[in-house]
């Protein structure tokens, strides 16, 4: 009786915890020729936005968030290349990426190392 009771208690929780681990469906919204997609993480906040073309390759501004909603890089699509200048954020860094027939071509990087003082 003690195993089967064990048993029952480790099933529950197991449902209980695999009810709770849902993740959330990613939205697809048709824009003109394109489709709009959003992705989220399992809080809630946008992971990454963006577009597809009618051939299913990404296409125009995309855009990639950390879990605290914060912009980690935003870039552009031409028909599934990356093209033009794509920006890169990190903590105290800023790389801007330019690609050209989605290879880069050149690579700036800046450093935030300034402390800024703010009024009461």
């Amino acid at each position: 009786m003690k195993n089967i009771l064990s048993i029952i208690l480790v099933f529950s929780f197991g449902l209980t915890f695999a009810q709770s681990d849902a993740t959330i469906e990613p939205k697809y919204e048709k824009k003109g020729d394109l489709i709009e997609a959003t992705y989220y993480y399992d809080n809630g906040v946008v992971k990454q936005h963006g577009f597809f073309n009618k051939k299913g390759e990404l296409e125009g501004t995309w855009s990639s968030f950390d879990l605290q909603g914060n912009k980690l890089a935003v870039g552009e699509y031409d028909n599934g290349q990356k093209v033009g200048k794509w920006f890169f954020w990190t903590e105290d860094t800023l790389k801007e990426v330019d690609y050209k027939d989605s290879r880069i071509a050149v690579v700036n990087e800046w450093k935030n190392t300034s402390k800024l003082a703010v009024r009461d």
